[in-house]
């Protein structure tokens, strides 16, 4: 044998080699998907019918990505063959398909397929369970669109008229705010968009949940400063507009007013004529001076060119003669006390405590050491029972982090190690977040119980917020049931840490009902499992929902900047595009909501064309059909 016909021998056994290493790894891979299956058959029983081969293609899905498959992608890619890489939808099928390709490559017979869900079946699932959760697609766009309703969409139809009409698909309902009067006439402004525009609108209504805030800080004090709009070099461009009104008047200011100052006295108020001197001594001592520039029904203008700072009890004098039964003086009435918050740096220790006790900055001396250190508030106060030392915590949508050093008495220490080098002030009903905590809260709360009458008769969805365990799921099943009647389908928000590490478990506890869906709350999800984990941990949720055919929500501050100032970011116009991935994207509210959702519509669609999950979608480049080498290069 020659030395060419030696080489082809030894290649064509390597390749045998390669193709028999191949087959043992995929079998094993296919055992482990049965036996997983196996195992957990009683969750498979309890599964809807419309669910119980989506539930099993999870479950082959779990299986698989418990190996480290990355060295086996590489050798499959490299014999031309799939890389495992698109399998969610459809696992068993995939692994199948590869062994049946490397059996006839070994001249084998291909074994019996057993599969959940095949091919085309994976597809048609989640497009089929994405139309009964949340309605037929819009012409030339698959993902859906969710639009959060501000509170004037209650009373403004034109807005959600405008939403509906520029394509908005889905309509939510943050039940943490208003009350069942307002969202009732949402849902009818709703109704009347949809027989005017004539598309159907889904509705999904979140429940509050046990939503974890700071208490109140004790109030500033009761002080307004009035200044006039100066120019960069201080000159007064023009004096600041003062409506004097009496205390308790009830009369709306006018627009152009700058300040409202109430008054003690309506009897020198009535008193007071255009061109009229006030004179006062303000809260610092200074002399100051006003001019009465006009009159109207409940007050009258005055104008001033100088900064002043008024506190209750300030006497003013009306300067100039007297007026039968008329007073000279009169002082500011009470003023509403500032709104407080309490300053933190790195290195500060801050006091968690129980309950709504104000809380208080911390008490320095003269060389500025600490006396007494910051303290706030927890709600719901049980939660401190909960916490350890050496657990993280996190406020104010992560803006502030620290670590808690100790728990005692109902209140725990925690010292400040994240926030901004000049500090970051912490006010009364921000959220805490405490991702490595094992919080025994409910997410089902008295709130959501009195909610859920109302969202189980008019919601076509509804979002369980802050699920992390199967008995959450479980709870507010049971509690529809309860009801009778409509029987909306659940949405699970995930949120937390503990969400995410139990997902599949949450999956196949929801999928005991025809319908379900998941959001991914990006926001909280940041915050509790860290902003540098944050794109590794969408994409896992991602691909969990999809092999489970379940529709996923793309939530959190998506378009935001378009939304509330009117102009994106490059980024954020990034971030949407990759919202198409899943069934759905939700934007949250603000004044140019209605140009975000046109925004989001042409987004979605142009994306449609070239990516479909993780799959690349090869339509026609206008760059490459526009390339020409009629002149070449000289």
């Amino acid at each position: 044998m020659n030395n060419k016909a030696l080489a082809e021998t030894a290649a064509a056994d390597s390749r045998r080699r390669e193709y028999e290493a191949l087959a043992a790894e995929l079998e094993r891979l296919r055992a482990d998907m049965q036996a997983l299956a196996q195992h957990a058959a009683p969750q498979l029983a309890a599964a809807d019918p419309a669910y119980r081969s989506s539930a099993c293609n999870l479950l082959h899905y779990v299986a698989l990505r418990k190996h480290d498959l990355r060295s086996l992608q590489e050798r499959l890619a490299r014999l031309g063959l799939s890389s495992l890489g698109r399998a969610e939808s459809h696992v068993a099928a995939t692994v199948d398909a590869m062994l049946g390709t490397v059996a006839a490559a070994l001249g084998r017979p291909a074994a019996e397929s057993a599969c959940a869900v095949g091919f085309d079946e994976g597809h048609r699932l989640l497009r089929a369970h994405t139309e009964e959760l949340l309605g037929a697609g819009p012409a030339r766009r698959n993902t859906r669109i969710m639009v959060t309703m501000p509170r004037e969409s209650a009373d403004d139809y034109s807005l959600v008229h405008d939403l509906l009409r520029r394509g908005m698909d889905c309509m939510r309902i943050n039940c943490a705010h208003d009350d069942p009067e307002v969202w009732q006439r949402m849902i009818d402004n709703l109704r009347r968009a949809e027989c005017a525009v004539q598309r159907p609108c889904k509705l999904l209504m979140d429940l509050g949940g046990p939503k974890l805030r700071t208490g109140p800080v004790q109030p500033g004090p009761a002080v307004l400063k009035l200044r006039p709009r100066r120019d960069a070099l201080g000159r007064v461009l023009a004096p600041c507009r003062i409506w004097l009104t009496a205390a308790g008047g009830g009369t709306a200011p006018p627009a152009a007013a700058d300040a409202v100052v109430p008054v003690a006295s309506s009897d020198w108020l009535a008193g007071l004529r255009k061109g009229d001197e006030l004179e006062f001594i303000d809260a610092r001592g200074a002399a100051r001076h006003w001019q009465v520039t006009g009159e109207a029904p409940g007050g009258c203008f005055c104008q001033s060119e100088r900064t002043c700072y008024l506190v209750p009890r300030i006497a003013l004098r009306r300067h100039g003669p007297k007026r039968r039964g008329k007073a000279q003086n009169s002082t500011v009435a009470d003023l509403p006390r500032q709104e407080s918050f309490i300053l933190l740096h790195q290195g500060d220790r801050l006091l968690l405590s129980r309950g709504e006790a104000p809380g208080r900055p911390a008490r320095l001396d003269r060389r500025g050491r600490v006396l007494r250190p910051a303290s706030i508030g927890c709600l719901p106060p049980e939660c401190i029972d909960d916490v350890r030392a050496g657990e993280p915590i996190w406020f104010d949508d992560g803006r502030i982090g620290g670590i808690i050093e100790q728990v005692a008495d109902g209140t725990a220490a925690v010292r400040i190690t994240h926030a901004p080098e000049r500090g970051a002030k912490l006010r009364g009903g921000k959220g805490i977040n405490l991702p490595l905590s094992r919080l025994r809260m409910p997410a089902f709360t008295e709130k959501d119980r009195a909610d859920l009458p109302f969202v189980a008769e008019h919601a076509d969805m509804v979002g369980l917020s802050f699920v992390d365990r199967v008995e959450d799921v479980e709870h507010l099943q049971a509690e529809i049931d309860r009801l009778g009647g409509r029987r909306p389908a659940i949405v699970l928000k995930i949120e937390t840490r503990r969400a995410f590490q139990h997902l599949p478990e949450l999956l196949l506890a929801a999928m005991r009902r025809s319908r379900c869906g998941v959001m991914i709350a990006r926001g909280d999800l940041a915050v509790e499992c860290g902003f540098e984990r944050l794109a590794e941990v969408q994409e896992e949720v991602l691909w969990l929902c999809e092999a489970a055919h379940v529709p996923a929500i793309w939530a959190t501050q998506v378009l935001e900047s378009l939304a509330k100032e009117g102009l994106p970011s490059r980024a954020e116009i990034t971030d949407a595009a990759m919202g198409h991935r899943a069934e759905c994207v939700m934007l949250n509210k603000g004044p140019h909501i209605v140009e975000a959702v046109g925004a989001l519509d042409d987004i979605l669609r142009r994306m449609q064309g070239h990516q479909n999950k993780k799959t690349a979608r090869l339509r026609p480049l206008h760059l490459a059909m526009d390339f020409s080498v009629e002149h070449p290069p000289a």
